[in-house]
């Protein structure tokens, strides 16, 4: 009796706590910045600097541009060249500041990325043809990343991996769930990217939403469902989904124009990385856990409870972004 009560009582306490302060987990405040390069000539672009910091509206120039480029007033021009090479910002190194850079191309190409403390610079591709193989560097680098950052700090994505690896009892069938899913998602985040498959965006997400709950509640039922007998079936069908979405963080941030296809491999790869390192560090946690004989039995249902529960106010507050008011 008395561990019915704690577990309840746990419960419960965890549940409030999603609902008080999971609102708050994707809000962040910090000044808008924003540098808009517009080709207006080639290789000729117009400079347009937009800042809510009053401290920032005193910057002489906001970026240090590449070599190659020239900056003159309110216009950078970088040759025949065009606009290729590393765009820095030296003053945000450290800071909590953020600026949204938006490159516009006259051939009606567009890049936008957001460049943060951590992070203080930006690469810019445009590399000719002659140059072989040579753009893959920083290509992957940048994109790989980018993917892993994705589905590590995309906590609808990541919590729908974890539900799985509750889920599915097996490393086996762990491992041919994930495959499943894996391979579903790359297919919609290409069909997507490319342009051959789009759906209202706010629809994907809430769906998404609703595949956490699904699985949550699946973690929760009796081995006999279709859930526990085929994962790798489940995992497909809601994978198809989540390529939407990462489709959707891939698009926001920006391809670059001549290398979509490579861009849009490695950054499926850096989501698998990442997808796989939660994994691991889930699994040897929970194995750690098990040891050491300090994890409560009914810890991995609570766990479950919260990310359900947060997962159906995602639902619902996204359900209501579909209809505007």
């Amino acid at each position: 009796m008395r561990l019915v009560w704690a577990r309840r009582c746990w419960t419960t306490v965890l549940t409030l706590c999603i609902l008080l302060f999971g609102p708050l987990a994707g809000a962040h405040s910090f000044d808008s910045s924003t540098l808009t390069l517009t080709e207006v000539a080639v290789g000729k672009f117009s400079i347009r600097w937009q800042t809510t910091a009053t401290t920032l509206q005193r910057l002489r120039s906001p970026a240090r541009y590449p070599s190659s480029c020239h900056e003159r007033g309110a216009e950078l021009d970088c040759g025949p060249l065009g606009l290729v090479g590393q765009i820095e910002f030296p003053w945000l190194r450290g800071g909590e500041s953020r600026v949204t850079v938006v490159i516009d191309w006259l051939n009606g190409s567009r890049l936008l990325r957001v460049v943060d403390g951590g992070s203080p610079s930006l690469n810019v591709y445009g590399i000719p043809k002659s140059a072989g193989l040579a753009f893959l560097a920083p290509v992957a680098r940048d994109y790989t990343w980018l993917g892993i950052e994705h589905i590590l700090t995309g906590f609808d994505h990541l919590m729908f991996v974890l539900a799985v690896t509750i889920l599915v009892r097996s490393r086996k069938a762990l491992l041919l769930a994930i495959t499943a899913f894996t391979v579903a998602h790359s297919l919609t985040l290409a069909a997507t990217v490319l342009g051959w498959l789009q759906l209202p965006s706010a629809a994907v997400e809430t769906t998404i939403a609703l595949s956490i709950v699904l699985a949550c509640a699946e973690c929760l039922r009796p081995t006999n469902s279709l859930a526990h007998q085929a994962p790798w079936l489940v995992t497909f069908a809601f994978g198809l989904l989540h390529g939407m979405g990462f489709a959707s963080a891939l698009l926001e941030t920006g391809l670059p124009a001549e290398h979509v296809p490579s861009a849009l491999l490695f950054f499926n790869l850096g989501v698998e990385l990442g997808q796989l390192a939660a994994i691991s560090a889930f699994l040897a946690a929970g194995s750690l856990l098990v040891r050491v004989k300090k994890r409560p039995a009914w810890s991995t249902r609570a766990f479950v409870y919260v990310m359900g529960v947060t997962a159906a106010y995602w639902s619902l507050d996204r359900g209501l972004a579909m209809f505007p008011r």
